[in-house]
């Protein structure tokens, strides 16, 4: 049996805003085991990148967060702000979803890194050794060159590169990667795929893998949960959810995705508009746009139901569908 490493229960996350509170993330539960990819995937929006930097104690004065959030059994929302910074980088990485916004344009890639490396009293000039090092594990083009060049003199893929050795530097055991891949070609992001997966072959680091492509998560996690406005729908593995997507929601995804011949009909899309969540109330955040709802499902919160150990959905009725 995993290990398990990090521990998200009952987490609602409400933003302050002028006339009350943005109801952002809506009791959220999940786990994460050591040595797996965990992904979870919902639209732009839905509440998927403010879960991790709730994870991180990133979010800004005006959040309030309810619920637990355990890592290596330690309540992180417990923690005081010089604990929790020796947290981040050491114990929890994190890659962001712009590389170019996370690094400094004053300084090489490579002292940016070894900077990162030298937090832990490693000298300046064994951290540089380090730094090639990681470059070859992460397969930077010519990692000397490049750990003496500025971020502007890179491109999107090697600054993605960069941001991964940078939170490898300090060996974490848990690595969040917000969309890890957006803006990148088809080729690249092929490659940043290996690289995670490498990490958690070699390097034995669990991924939270935040996303919104459905590919990237069939590739290379262990398991997934879908979100939607702020809530979670559908967990899985990810076999079993592809296979037998259960929610209505993940159901109505899957139809959208593009086929491989026009032959197979148009694109499924998906009528209606995501709520207003001025508000935190009872009931399913898909109810208005889903072909199930009945009253019930306006009112009430729905039942966590399981269909198996690992397979687990909120839904009254998705029996229903064929």
């Amino acid at each position: 049996m995993s290990e398990e490493l990090l521990r998200l229960e009952n987490v609602c996350i409400d933003y302050k805003v002028r006339d009350g509170y943005l109801s952002a993330v809506k009791d959220v539960s999940f786990h994460i085991n050591r040595s797996e990819i965990f992904a979870i995937v919902g639209e732009s929006g839905c509440g998927k990148s403010t879960v991790a930097h709730s994870i991180m104690r990133l979010l800004g004065k005006n959040a309030k967060v309810t619920g637990s959030i355990l890592f290596n059994g330690r309540d992180l929302q417990a923690l005081s702000d010089k604990e929790i910074t020796g947290v981040r980088g050491h114990d929890i990485g994190m890659i962001f979803q712009n590389p170019l916004d996370s690094l400094n344009p004053v300084y090489t890639t490579g002292n940016q890194v070894n900077e990162a490396i030298m937090l832990d009293g490693v000298d300046k000039l064994e951290g540089w050794k380090k730094v090639i090092e990681l470059y070859k594990d992460i397969k930077m083009p010519d990692p000397e060159k490049r750990a003496r060049a500025f971020p502007h003199e890179m491109s999107g893929g090697m600054r993605q590169r960069v941001m991964i050795a940078m939170m490898l530097s300090r060996n974490p055991a848990l690595l969040i990667a917000d969309e890890p891949t957006t803006a990148l070609d088809v080729t690249i992001e092929a490659q940043i795929l290996e690289i995670i997966s490498q990490l958690k072959r070699e390097f034995h680091t669990a991924i939270m893998l935040i996303t919104h492509n459905f590919g990237l998560v069939a590739e290379v996690a262990d398991r997934v949960a879908i979100m939607y406005a702020g809530e979670l729908v559908e967990e899985g593995n990810v076999y079993e959810v592809f296979a037998h997507p259960v929610h209505p929601y993940t159901r109505l995804l899957m139809a959208a995705l593009p086929r491989q011949t026009k032959r197979e009909g148009r694109l499924q899309t998906i009528d209606g508009t995501v709520p207003r969540l001025t508000e935190s109330k009872p009931g399913c955040r898909f109810a208005n746009r889903c072909p199930l709802a009945k009253e019930i499902c306006f009112d009430q919160d729905p039942p966590v139901r399981r269909l198996s150990g690992t397979h687990s959905f909120q839904c009254f009725f998705a029996e229903e569908v064929e």
